[in-house]
């Protein structure tokens, strides 16, 4: 006599395979890395960025429509500002744990998007981007994409100084592009820069458009891990077809689970610790006004880089003057980063791999794509150190225009030499892993041999150690040097001359 809770089981199974599906994927097998946790990060900062915003919604008001306000903060009392700005101010001062959810869902948003570069980084040194992987890529990189623009328009809703700066840094951008420019600065904002309708604007697109774009984005990309089963790094019993690991029911599970509850704890005891944001500070927007110092988040630091760091160039067409100074940088802005979403493609048409890659690459094993990845994150750093020249300049005691100077050399040379130098530092690893490989490892100890001359014991390393550093296909320019080098000299003919072949 089966139980009614069996009966409702049979019923659900029969019409949505439940028990199949569970049967097949609660045991499905993860690897165990610590570098596999960054994704994680990232997906648990978006669980507390959609839980933070959904309460700040309750109490955010996105208008501005001019109010005097009254509230708790009084400095600021008797001030016109918009109900935005105002709202703001109540959910700081007046709403209790305003500031703390405010203070989380910012510091998780600027978590979310360093575990995304983070996270896409190590899909680019490992190599785990390759077939079948390229469509996830792309997700991923999507994901990254719309969230600088949703802390863009996140960062713009309090209407105050500081963020008011920041858009008219985006109306300047935007009237720069030919022909249309004046179009899309009206169309954006509602008529002429500030207008009365970009907050609401900003608002729906903040909390509405991306973030539903954005969470169907995140559950395909789990859906295409789960698909096409984890990557895993090279090792003994690791094949490209098996996955060696915890299965997720119930060790996975129950590590994933502590592992959310760390990241919230440690982004509310950030939130509780360190201010961010104070709008308080910067006072309500006016267009007659700029304040002082002003950044943006370090996500977006790179893009006013290109600008601050732009010689000034103008030049005029048909009557029309084009604004190269900020034309230029936000064409090459868009290009830095298609470049990470095409990446997999170019190096599979390069390279002719059409291979399926289920084992990751040690970074120094792939000397060209570290090289590239490396250049890649200098240029980045540079550009975010030119966004922010004048704080350099003032904290270092130097000329503005020297730090601008150094920063528009550098964005050229240093990729350069980043390229050279991290390509040949791979070489040498792959060289000293060869060592390892052929005389083991070095212990110390020093060993007279009967003929009076002095060696260095050393230990032949382990069969899984071997495994690792033999589980990779060399470059060819290593390989034929060592068939060089292995080749014995060749001998020419006593009081001949010089083999001609």
């Amino acid at each position: 006599m089966t139980s009614k809770g069996e009966r409702v089981a049979d019923w659900f199974d029969g019409r949505l395979g439940i028990h199949t599906l569970g049967r097949r994927y609660l045991r499905k097998v993860f690897p165990d890395h610590w570098s596999f946790l960054l994704g994680e990060i990232c997906l648990y900062s978006f669980v507390v960025l959609i839980l933070t915003g959904v309460w700040l919604t309750l109490f955010f008001h996105p208008s501005m429509n001019e109010v005097t306000y009254h509230g708790s903060y009084t400095p600021l009392n008797g001030v016109r500002m918009s109900e935005a700005y105002a709202s703001t101010l109540d959910i700081s001062f007046d709403v209790r744990g305003g500031l703390l959810i405010r203070q989380l869902h910012h510091w998780a948003a600027l978590v979310f998007v360093a575990g995304m570069f983070t996270h896409m980084m190590r899909h680019f040194f490992t190599g785990s981007f390759r077939k079948p992987r390229e469509i996830n890529w792309l997700f991923g990189w999507s994901l990254l994409f719309l969230g600088l623009f949703e802390g863009l328009f996140g960062y713009s809703l309090p209407d105050d100084l500081l963020s008011g700066t920041g858009l008219r840094f985006v109306d300047g951008a935007l009237l720069a592009v030919p022909v249309v420019g004046t179009y899309l600065s009206m169309f954006l904002f509602g008529g002429e820069f500030p207008g009365d309708d970009i907050v609401a604007r900003f608002y729906a697109l903040h909390v509405l458009v991306i973030p539903g774009i954005m969470a169907a984005l995140v559950v395909a990309h789990i859906l295409l891990v789960v698909y096409h089963k984890h990557t895993q790094f090279a090792g003994p019993g690791r094949t490209e077809r098996n996955v060696v690991g915890a299965p997720f029911m119930p060790v996975y599970l129950a590590k994933a689970g502590g592992f959310f509850f760390l990241v919230f704890g440690v982004l509310a005891l950030i939130a509780a610790v360190a201010t961010i944001n104070p709008v308080w500070a910067y006072g309500p927007f006016r267009a007659d006004q700029v304040s002082t110092g002003a950044q943006p988040d370090w996500y977006l630091g790179f893009a006013e880089g290109l600008v601050r760091v732009m010689p000034g160039w103008e030049i005029t067409l048909w009557g029309h003057t084009l604004v190269l100074g900020v034309l230029i940088p936000i064409v090459v802005f868009p290009l830095l980063l298609l470049f990470i979403g095409v990446y997999p493609f170019l190096e599979a048409r390069i390279t002719g791999d059409r291979r399926e890659h289920h084992l990751l690459d040690r970074p120094r094993n792939r000397p060209v794509r570290t090289a590239i990845g490396a250049a890649w994150i200098s240029a980045y750093l540079i550009l975010l150190a030119g966004g922010g020249n004048d704080i350099v300049a003032t904290r270092l005691h130097l000329s503005i225009n020297a730090v601008t100077w150094a920063v528009r050399i550098a964005v050229f040379v240093v990729p350069v030499v980043v390229f050279v130098v991290t390509r040949r530092i791979c070489l040498g690893l792959q060289l000293r892993d060869r060592e390892l490989v052929l005389h083991g490892r070095e212990t110390g100890v020093i060993k007279r041999l009967p003929h009076g001359e002095y060696v260095e014991v050393h230990q032949p390393l382990d069969q899984a150690r071997l495994h690792t550093l033999t589980a990779h296909e060399r470059p060819g320019e290593l390989v034929e040097r060592e068939r060089v080098s292995l080749d014995p000299p060749r001998r020419t003919p006593s009081g001949s001359g010089p083999s001609s072949s």
